[in-house]
């Protein structure tokens, strides 16, 4: 096979990039490297599974509502938009789909049925609802379609309306939401850690009409604005802004910005409130004084990404026109900070404070979930996606605790015995782990031991498709298996040996 006759090199090359990311990846040195190491090395695989017993046992909401595990195996679930009818749609960049999630019309905690929209794109990750249209924004592209609300199906063709945009890079999703003014609103991250962009239309907020024709670049100086909203009191456009790495645990913020249009926000050149960066901030001063500070600090790497205003009648007044952010939490601290959904208050003098909404996703440095994107129904129900564990959750305004429901997580019993029936495929998975170069990080059927990440009870979280998937695009700094037979033959392997 292909990728058993990159032999040697195919290792020496992996060693090579695990050594990139090891100097690229080193703290300064007020961050022990050993803390760095033991704290932060890659625990992917030890996700635990997205269950009604995990929700119930472990994820908290404030007094007065409710939550319930509403869909699972739902591949990298990023983007949530709510249709008119009160049904989910869900982006799996990784899976290249768009998902249809029917609501919880019986009431029993969990989305009551599923289907593919879209399927063969490109990362899609923006979606968004406008005048029968749905708009799904992929890495390099922007494409509608008609879309039937009520029946939960799209009409007609795919038509790309965006082409050309810059792909790839460090983030390389892309976000759309429609403006009040009617407008689409493009949001495009850096291709870097930190970096003089070639194109300008990176680490910007762009702007475009219905039908896909250009009109500006609306805000630049944005490293990576994921989540963006309306505030419904005054009309203001937020965006929350990833900081930059290798400067330590505690610098920079990530930022909550007030978008203007015509803004500079001060990336690469400036840090949070102005603060020169020590590589691209030299001789820059002018250009960092004129930018515009965030008006509001998370803590640094928290990586904030989807933000929602919420304005249902059904929220308890505290909350209504409060901010959400899902924090999706730091890979790159010596202690993990971030993993929750915080609530955003607007005070009178116009100050911002924060509360806690959604916790219990990190627990004495173990991570069971990260919340990527939320979405609010106008009946008040809160959905937020995990694309850790592969899941959406809802949270229930007027209900309390956790909602029991039944377990749709049970172990993927039938993947293992599918596995099982081909032992020669094993095999070459087993030649796939070692050549791969797996075992230097990882130990399988094993508790963690000696700096190595022990890889158990996958068959508990993961379905051979979802796992392939997961190899196909990792969570950094696991380098990804490109090879697409590799992915299924190791996937066989790692869910009959470290599947119990």
């Amino acid at each position: 096979m292909k990728w058993l006759k990159r032999g040697v090199l195919g290792l020496v090359g992996l060693l090579l990039v695990c050594a990139l990311v090891l100097w690229l990846w080193l703290p300064p040195v007020n961050v022990p490297l050993s803390g760095m190491l033991a704290n932060e090395f890659p625990r992917w695989f030890s996700t635990p599974t997205a269950n009604a017993a995990v929700v119930e046992s472990t994820l908290t909401v404030p007094a007065g509502y409710g939550i319930s595990l509403f869909a699972k195996d739902v591949p990298n679930a990023r983007v949530l938009r709510v249709t008119a009818s009160g049904d989910v749609l869900v982006a799996s960049p990784a899976s290249g789909r768009v998902l249809w999630l029917a609501k919880d019309a019986d009431g029993v905690g969990g989305s009551d049925e599923r289907r593919v929209l879209l399927e063969g794109l490109d990362g899609p990750n923006g979606l968004d609802l406008r005048d029968g249209y749905l708009y799904v924004a992929e890495q390099g592209q922007v494409g509608r379609v008609r879309f039937d609300d009520a029946a939960g199906r799209i009409e007609g063709d795919y038509e790309v309306i965006i082409k050309d945009l810059p792909p790839g890079g460090n983030h390389w999703k892309k976000t759309i939401r429609f403006g009040p003014d009617g407008l689409l609103y493009l949001a495009v991250g850096s291709s870097c850690n930190v970096c003089t962009e070639a194109d300008e239309r990176r680490a910007a907020l762009l702007r475009y009409r219905a039908d896909g024709s250009f009109i500006d670049i609306y805000a630049t100086g944005l490293r990576n604005s994921a989540g963006f909203d309306w505030r419904g009191v005054d009309g203001a456009l937020y965006a929350t802004d990833n900081g930059r790495d290798l400067l330590g645990d505690d610098f920079p913020p990530c930022e909550l910005n007030r978008i203007e249009q015509g803004g500079f926000y001060g990336w690469p050149y400036a840090n949070g409130n102005r603060i020169a960066d020590p590589d691209l901030g030299a001789g820059r001063e002018a250009v960092i004084a004129a930018s515009l500070p965030p008006v509001f600090d998370f803590p640094a790497h928290n990586a904030p990404l989807g933000i929602v205003f919420l304005q249902s009648a059904a929220q308890p007044e505290a909350l209504r026109g409060a901010a959400l952010v899902a924090l999706h939490g730091s890979w790159n601290r010596s202690q993990k900070d971030g993993y929750k959904v915080v609530a955003l208050h607007w005070q009178a003098d116009g100050s911002i404070t924060t509360e806690d909404f959604l916790t219990g996703f990190l627990t004495d440095g173990r991570v069971i979930g990260r919340p990527a994107e939320l979405a609010e129904a106008s009946n008040g129900v809160i959905y937020v996606s995990d694309d850790f564990v592969n899941a959406v959750y809802q949270i229930i305004p007027g209900a309390s605790g956790s909602l029991s429901v039944a377990d749709r997580a049970a172990p993927h019993a039938e993947a293992v015995a599918v596995a099982a029936q081909d032992p020669a495929r094993v095999a070459q998975g087993e030649a796939a782990f070692a050549q791969l170069g797996c075992a230097a990080c990882h130990v399988v059927n094993e508790p963690a031991a000696e700096g190595k990440v022990g890889l158990q009870a996958l068959a508990q979280r993961y379905s051979a498709e979802t796992l392939e998937l997961y190899l196909a695009q990792p969570l950094q700094p696991m380098p990804p298996v490109d090879d697409a037979a590799a992915r299924e033959v190791l996937a066989a392997y790692l869910l009959l040996h470290a599947g119990a």
